[in-house]
């Protein structure tokens, strides 16, 4: 049985090491940042989200432990509002995959999102990440937006047009 408890702040430190680096690497992934920019403005991006680490106000950060009570993974919630919480990560290791972690872990989430009074709850997923959208889609997550864009640069289209001179 998936279990949470808050982080420590070892496990925090841990954590935030290890969640900017991902950060930056799914952000280049997805076409948004630059690899000679990224792990600086997820550090940032982070530093703003979380100025007092894991005890910053209305956000929750939680060690997802295995049935043998394992580090399985961590999962972070914020409150953004009086009827809305949004999960910026969950994340689950490597070892533990494929084990039903990360839907019990989201329905733990949604939880906690109620122990904390709120109505809704609402999550990032990167387009490239089909597991995970899988995955939510499956706990009835519905998509609310979709962004779309194509690499413009020779060689990216599958089919030209053929151009003809009348």
């Amino acid at each position: 049985m998936t279990t949470l408890r808050r982080m420590s702040e070892e496990e925090f430190l841990n954590y935030n090491d290890f969640s900017i680096t991902a950060y930056a690497k799914e952000k280049v992934a997805a076409g948004n940042w630059a690899e000679d920019e990224a792990l600086e403005k997820a550090r940032t991006t982070h530093a703003e989200l979380l100025p007092d680490g894991r005890d910053t106000e209305n956000h929750f950060l939680y060690t997802i432990l295995s049935e043998k009570g394992e580090n399985a993974g961590s999962l972070w919630i914020c409150k953004q509002s009086s009827d809305k919480a949004f999960i910026y990560d969950i994340r689950i290791s490597d070892e533990h995959q494929g084990q039903g972690h990360g839907k019990n872990a989201m329905r733990l989430a949604e939880e906690e999102a109620r122990k904390i009074g709120v109505q809704k709850i609402g999550l990032h997923v990167f387009g490239h990440n089909t597991v995970a959208r899988k995955l939510y889609e499956s706990l009835s997550y519905k998509t609310t937006n979709v962004k779309m864009e194509k690499d413009l640069h020779p060689g990216n289209d599958e089919e030209k047009p053929k151009r003809t001179l009348d």
